[in-house]
């Protein structure tokens, strides 16, 4: 069972995403749009992956506005590293939008939304859990 954080200004959104990865992926899931907590859980080794929308609304660190690409930017920045793998979740999905958002992000995987097959989220989220996993090996990242 991963910790996961689903960073999603919808409420619906949140509640899918955070229904699927509990029930059909087994994990332990949290919801926030608050960026200083998502960097606090980060930093504090208490998150294995981080669900991020790539269009957040009300979403602010140091007074600014910050998108989901922002804030995957500032993981990468100012959480020592390893930092957990990052899932991007857009409607942005047309062609050339999944490279253009992971290099803009730094982030470990895209998925389109909406979110229709849930299999596929909840495999996506093991890869990348996985992933991580995986580096315990080379000394760089354990899940606790």
């Amino acid at each position: 069972m991963a910790r996961i954080m689903i960073v999603e200004d919808d409420e619906t959104n949140a509640r899918v995403i955070g229904r699927v990865l509990s029930h059909m992926g087994g994990h332990e899931v949290s919801v926030t749009e608050d960026a200083e907590e998502v960097l606090e859980a980060c930093t504090g080794g208490c998150v294995d992956l981080v669900v991020m929308d790539v269009s957040l609304c009300n979403t602010r660190y140091l007074g600014k506005t910050v998108d989901g690409l922002a804030l995957t930017r500032l993981i990468r920045e100012l959480v020592p590293a390893p930092s957990p793998p990052v899932l991007l979740l857009t409607a942005h999905a047309m062609r050339g939008d999944r490279e253009r958002l992971l290099q803009a992000s730094g982030a470990d995987g895209y998925l389109a939304k909406p979110i229709v097959d849930h299999n596929e989220l909840v495999a996506e989220a093991a890869r990348l859990v996985g992933t991580a996993t995986a580096a315990i090996g080379n000394g760089e990242w354990a899940m606790v």
